[in-house]
């Protein structure tokens, strides 16, 4: 998140400080309790100004992985590398990272602008250039009429924008966000990813964001790393990750997806024919290095619905078991004839069949739309 960057800009991108961002390099780094590894050796490349977030379930490994790069967590082998600089040893207070947490960890009964300037204080600012840096700073957040208010007077999100003040008004190396607005309304998360992702795309600082949100991390960052039983699993941009999945665990976990286990599957080049479960039989694109253990992957929004059997490659009949409605999308819901559920999704419109429960219809799709991706 920009915020790091508050001060007046004089003709530069940044006069005082023009390059804040830096690269995180991650080497080998590991972390184990005992027998149980938390974190399995990890090699990892955050660019200098890149927006990265860190997704999986917990236990996963990701919040071991922010605990080792805020000092919190002493490695039990590799190294962190920030700019090209070894940081092991370093403690957390020297380490030149901004945090921003799920709770705010604000300063109860100092004002807005005293918990601002909390940071630069600790590490001997002159009294000038900390008002200088606390106004720009609340001036960018929207707060700049809220100085001299105390947190309990705040709102949720307003609470929220000064914890981003304070993490980064002292120009740190690497801003790491941890739940930070988990603990807000729907509509206020929202609000605030845009804000934070204008900032980012001004100012350009290195971000690492760890959340259980996958939209949230989707909507902001520039590649997200999914992490299961200590390890990363895949990396890449939200698109990439949501449309070339590399097994089942990236598939369900990143949106919603329909997974059809493979018996056998026919290699054709770059296509295959999937001998499915119950009998199924889908035509599919590999997608990557698919082992011996495969399942065929469907999106729901691929997937069309209709009375009647249209010339797609794979249809399938089977009923309606249930339908919703929310924001301007239909669900539905059909059980096949081997007991298997395929969830159907599509945007509304008078030139869409929406079918209603206990109707008989074929869902079908495009091969292209089938991917056959690895099992784990």
């Amino acid at each position: 998140m920009g915020i790091s960057f508050f001060h007046t800009q004089t003709g530069g991108r940044n006069a005082m400080n023009p390059a804040i961002g830096k690269r995180i390099d991650y080497r080998g780094i590991t972390k184990a309790y005992g027998k149980h590894v938390a974190l399995k050796p990890t090699d990892l490349t955050i660019e200098a100004g890149e927006f990265f977030a860190i997704i999986g379930p917990s236990g996963s490994g990701k919040t071991t992985l922010l605990g080792l790069t805020a000092g919190f967590v002493a490695p039990s082998g590799g190294d962190i590398l920030i700019d090209e600089r070894s940081i092991g040893g370093v403690p957390p207070f020297k380490r030149n990272i901004g945090m921003v947490f799920q709770n705010y960890s604000l300063f109860l009964h100092k004002t807005v602008a005293e918990n601002v300037a909390f940071p630069l204080k600790m590490r001997g600012v002159a009294a000038r250039e900390i008002e200088a840096r606390v106004a720009d700073a609340l001036a960018q957040v929207r707060l700049a009429d809220y100085a001299g208010r105390l947190p309990t007077a705040l709102s949720g999100g307003q609470q929220q924008r000064v914890a981003f003040a304070r993490a980064a008004v002292y120009n740190p190396s690497l801003l790491i966000m941890d739940e930070p607005l988990s603990a807000l309304d729907k509509n206020l998360r929202e609000g605030l990813q845009f804000e934070i992702k204008q900032l980012h795309a001004k100012f350009g600082s290195t971000v690492l964001y760890v959340t259980h949100d996958q939209g949230e991390a989707a909507a902001m960052a520039n590649r997200i790393a999914i992490m299961d039983a200590g390890e990363i699993v895949q990396i890449g941009s939200a698109k990439e990750l949501y449309s070339r999945p590399r097994n089942r665990f990236v598939a369900s976990f990143l949106g919603s997806a329909n997974i059809f286990p493979v018996d056998t599957l026919e290699r054709r080049g770059t296509t295959a024919i999937a001998h499915c479960e119950g009998g199924l039989t889908l035509k599919g694109i590999l997608s990557g290095d698919v082992q011996q253990r495969a399942c065929v992957c469907v999106r729901p929004e691929a997937i069309v619905v209709t009375p009647v059997r249209i010339d797609r490659e794979n249809a399938l009949e089977g009923e309606v078991i249930d339908t919703t409605f929310s924001n301007g999308i239909q669900r539905h819901w059909v059980r096949l004839s081997t007991g298997a559920v395929v969830e159907q999704q599509q945007h509304i419109n008078r030139d869409r069949y929406a079918a209603g429960v206990g109707e008989q219809v074929f869902v079908e799709w495009s091969a292209g739309d089938s991917l056959v991706i690895n099992m784990e």
